[in-house]
């Protein structure tokens, strides 16, 4: 399994990316899971299905699933603030790329999305985890930088360097949650 991040500021494009990067990739024969971070509380269940009222009723966990696909829902009895690798541990490990967007601070190599246009700063400078700036103004980059700079808007160019450095992304469970 590979796994990549993209971290960025809300708004600089972080979704798109990821969601054009997965048909980019299942073009090429690969497998792709996406893990996002969530800021806030979300449900993707809904008042009146058994699914919800299962959980209302106090269950820990639930899995629906059909024969095209499958949803776990966990309550925590108490707030848990799960790693990145927690969650990637949940995953189908027949998977040959995870693209995990937000948890920006974590230990995983990632790709900055960044916006010249957003008025935010970049990360570059300061996270030894980003390996790459995918950006649409790249002569606006604060501060030169040896790390390679892909053009936002060609994801099949972002695509082909994730494929032609995937050695560069195999993950590990054993060394991230051992």
């Amino acid at each position: 399994m590979k796994v990549i991040g993209f971290a960025g500021y809300s708004g600089s494009g972080k979704t798109t990316l990821v969601e054009k990067l997965i048909p980019a990739l299942k073009l090429r024969g690969l497998r792709v899971s996406v893990i996002k971070h969530a800021h806030h509380k979300f449900d993707i269940d809904h008042p009146g299905k058994d699914t919800f009222r299962h959980r209302e009723a106090g269950a820990f966990e639930v899995v629906v699933a059909s024969s095209n696909r499958l949803a776990l829902i966990r309550e925590f009895e108490q707030p848990a603030e799960l790693t990145v690798h927690h969650l990637i541990a949940e995953l189908y490990e027949g998977v040959d790329w995870v693209l995990v967007e937000g948890f920006k601070h974590s230990d995983l190599l990632k790709i900055e999305v960044w916006r010249a246009s957003s008025g935010k700063p970049t990360r570059y400078r300061d996270d030894d985890y980003v390996v790459a700036i995918a950006t649409d103004s790249p002569g606006q980059l604060p501060v030169a930088t040896l790390r390679p700079v892909l053009d936002l808007n060609d994801t099949d160019a972002v695509a082909d360097f994730l494929v032609n450095n995937q050695d560069r992304f195999d993950y590990s469970f054993e060394d991230r949650l051992g």
